[in-house]
C-alpha cells in the first residue's frame, strides 16, 4: 500500500481561469461522492448552478422544508461543493446565503483505484489482517 498522495482530477475551476488539481485520499474522495449521491442534494446543485440565493428561496425553488434542506446543504457545504454566508440585513436579521463553489470532477478508474490505496485497511475488510486486532478483540 502507498502512503504517498495522489492526483485525482478534482478540479476547481474559476480560480484565475486555471484549474487546480486537488490531492484526495480515498476518505476525501468517497465523502465527495457521497455528497453527490442523493438526488436532493444533485437538485441544490443544479439550483445554485443559477447563482448564489437566500436559503428561504433555494427552499421554495425546491418545494424542500428547511430543515431537511439545511441537512443536504451542511453535507454538500463540508465537502466543498458549496460555500455559505452568514450576512446581516438591514433591520439586524441573519440572512444565510449559499452559492456553488466552482468545481468539476473528472474519474477514471485508475484514480478511483489509486485513492482506495492511500487509505488504510479498515477493521473486517478483506484486505485487513487478524494480526491487527487487539488482545481483547478476539
Amino acid at each position: 500500500m502507498t502512503t504517498e498522495p495522489f492526483i485525482c482530477k478534482f478540479y476547481l475551476t474559476g480560480v484565475r481561469n486555471q484549474p487546480v488539481e486537488l490531492e484526495l485520499t480515498g476518505d476525501e474522495l468517497l465523502a465527495t461522492l457521497t455528497a453527490m449521491a442523493n438526488p436532493h442534494r444533485l437538485r441544490i446543485i443544479a439550483e445554485l448552478r443559477r447563482g448564489r440565493v437566500h436559503v428561504s428561496e433555494l427552499a421554495r425553488r425546491l418545494e424542500m422544508s428547511r430543515p431537511l434542506l439545511y441537512m443536504h446543504l451542511d453535507k454538500l457545504e463540508k465537502a466543498g461543493l458549496i460555500t455559505g454566508q452568514l450576512e446581516l440585513s438591514e433591520d439586524g436579521k441573519a440572512m444565510k446565503y449559499y452559492e456553488l463553489a466552482p468545481f468539476e470532477l473528472r474519474l477514471t478508474a485508475d484514480e478511483i483505484a489509486a485513492a482506495l490505496d492511500t487509505d488504510e485497511p479498515r477493521a473486517g475488510t478483506p484486505d485487513s489482517s487478524d494480526d491487527e486486532m487487539e488482545e481483547g478483540d478476539r
